[in-house]
């Protein structure tokens, strides 16, 4: 099983790059962490949003493996506690598919694709850039990780 996170937008800072690589090598050989990166719609005047999402959509349907878990990042996904996402992972490395969490762009991800999402989990209640989106997500799997192979937990 290997764990993904599908984000629209590529050439972030290299801020975003530097924490998300620090988190992703910290992962388990046997349970990497993977960034694919699909390309945004460009913005044009009088482009209509939702034809801009579902372009989005369809670069990152095609990015995916054919057979994952899907999981959408959405404000009114489920929020996670650390140990609720160390279960979670838990139970899906036990069920074996690949895990993708997915990162829309600047307008969100498209409804439909949204629909066809296993799972819709929440980050944070607060609006975040979608590049630190990236970096909080890899730090928030590696910490589960590091439970779920019994690493002290300071918060318990």
């Amino acid at each position: 099983m290997k764990l993904l996170i599908a984000a629209v937008g590529t050439r972030m800072p290299d801020w975003v790059s530097a924490g998300y690589g620090e988190f992703a090598k910290r992962m388990p050989r046997e349970l990497p962490l993977e960034l694919l990166e699909v390309k945004a719609e460009p913005r044009a005047e009088g482009k209509p949003v939702a034809a801009m999402m579902a372009a989005e959509a369809v670069r990152l349907r095609s990015a995916l493996p054919a057979r994952c878990r899907r999981i959408v990042l959405d404000e009114r996904g489920t929020e996670l506690t650390t140990r609720g996402l160390a279960e979670r992972l838990q139970r899906w490395l036990n069920e074996g598919d690949d895990v993708a969490f997915l990162i829309g762009g600047p307008d969100g991800l498209d409804p439909a694709f949204r629909q066809e999402a296993d799972e819709r989990v929440r980050i944070s209640g607060l609006t975040l850039p979608h590049a630190l989106v990236r970096v909080i997500l890899a730090e928030a799997l590696y910490r589960a990780v590091s439970l779920m192979r019994g690493h002290p937990y300071h918060r318990e």
